[in-house]
């Protein structure tokens, strides 16, 4: 064995620590039974983190698209191939230059990388409690979707918000069918340097924005 690995490890059996049961903490999660208040903690915690968040009706989402797409200037923008609201994505993207991720990424790499201004995805669910989306990915909208244009655009229903990691676990029964991945996004990209001097967009996003949709 390395003597240095030896030295470290014979220090830790001579310490005579010993392990800390659990029964003594506790962790209540955030929840609430008001759909507001549900609401408002999720908007807040966004917010804080530097997203954007958009409420909208599901009847004013086209429109609500189209504003955003003009307003960011997003002229090329990379779609799924599926999902609930596919139809208002395709609409409101209508002037820009719109790209269907229907193709295997070693085709357009480069494209993906240096020319998509945006992605626009669906979320699974929403969690009030840290201001999170969860995102499935899947062959329709493929993780990349979300972490490599420098805009993400997440379409959120209002009715799947969650007060708690732990009850969207439950209430969606992940344990019968997990994902492979699962992506929870509590903000844009960032990372902070030794000097603590806070960068956007360095690993991914440096723009979130999201579009609640209220939808009961």
């Amino acid at each position: 064995m390395n003597p240095a690995r030896s030295t470290i490890l014979s220090r830790l059996r001579d310490a005579g620590a010993h392990p800390v049961s659990s029964n003594n903490h506790s962790y209540s999660s955030w929840q609430t039974d008001s759909d507001e208040e549900r609401e408002q903690r999720f908007v807040e915690a966004m917010i804080a983190s530097h997203a954007e968040v958009i409420s909208t009706k599901v009847e004013l989402l086209e429109s609500t698209l189209t504003e955003v797409v003009a307003t960011k200037q997003l002229k090329r923008i990379a779609i799924g191939k599926d999902g609930e609201f596919i139809h208002e994505i395709q609409q409101a993207s209508g002037q820009s230059d719109v790209i269907s991720f229907d193709q295997d990424i070693r085709e357009w790499k480069h494209e993906l990388f240096e020319q998509v201004d945006a992605g626009i995805t669906h979320c699974l669910a929403g969690i009030a409690d840290t201001g999170t989306l969860v995102l499935w990915p899947g062959t329709d909208e493929p993780r990349t979707l979300s972490l490599i244009p420098p805009t993400h655009v997440a379409l959120l229903k209002r009715s799947t918000l969650s007060n708690n990691f732990a009850e969207l676990i439950r209430q969606q029964a992940w344990h019968i069918g997990m994902p492979t991945n699962a992506i929870l996004v509590s903000g844009p990209s960032k990372t902070a340097d030794i000097q603590q001097t806070l960068a956007y967009g360095a690993h991914g996003p440096k723009e979130l924005i999201v579009i609640l949709i209220e939808d009961r």
